[in-house]
């Protein structure tokens, strides 16, 4: 197994951002490539610095103020009287802890929110605040491996999700637009103005282009 990846084994898993990479297996890839320190990570405390000294070799130090500091786990929780369903929580919860619809009340399924704080800033009414689930602990000694390892596999499965729902959507508008390209002169207002259709052809045939570039490249 590299480094890298006993590293993300090690973190708290609570995609916070913290650390200042946009999850926790980048910051494991930063550690690993020596690009970023090991005590950036708030959530896992001065016993998530101790276990990735371990794996490192680097020296244990304090928690870097910059990137936050040690306390007890927090879960989110929403004020249903005051939340307008604008799912912009939703979106950003990387661990579809959130549930709820378009104009319909949100609540949070609490054993899979890992208090990372991310759905404070994107709430347009503050509706949404963190409760300490016990004030008395703190680090790794309020998160046990069983919840981080849940959050990892929520985290994961989201991805695969939002690269699901990325992919059928861009079939979707593949296929309109395949349909769309095979009868543009009626798409077309004025069916005698060729230079009309084909600046309409080339902008279509350029997107289609576009499209499959980025589906080979996901592949």
């Amino acid at each position: 197994m590299s480094l890298a990846l006993r590293i993300n084994d090690a973190l708290p898993q609570t995609q916070c951002t913290r650390c200042g990479y946009p999850d926790c297996q980048r910051y494991a890839e930063a550690i690993a490539n020596g690009e970023a320190g090991i005590n950036q990570c708030p959530p896992g405390g001065t016993e998530g610095v101790v276990r990735l000294s371990a794996l490192t070799g680097q020296a244990i130090t304090a928690l870097n103020p910059e990137n936050g500091f040690e306390g007890p786990r927090t879960i989110a929780i929403i004020d249903e009287a005051w939340c307008i369903g604008c799912t912009l929580c939703i979106a950003v919860c990387p661990t579809d802890a959130i549930v709820g619809s378009n104009k319909r009340m949100h609540t949070v399924i609490e054993p899979y929110c890992t208090g990372c704080e991310l759905c404070i800033p994107a709430c347009p009414v503050d509706c949404i605040a963190l409760e300490p689930v016990d004030m008395a602990l703190t680090g790794w000694a309020a998160w046990p491996q069983n919840l981080a390892d849940l959050a990892r596999q929520r985290y994961d499965a989201r991805a695969v999700r939002l690269a699901r729902e990325a992919q059928e959507n861009d079939e979707r508008l593949q296929a309109k637009a395949i349909q769309k390209l095979a009868d543009l002169p009626a798409h077309t207002k004025g069916t005698d103005n060729a230079p009309e259709v084909d600046r309409k052809r080339a902008i279509i045939e350029a997107a289609l282009a576009k499209a499959k570039a980025r589906q080979a490249n996901q592949a």
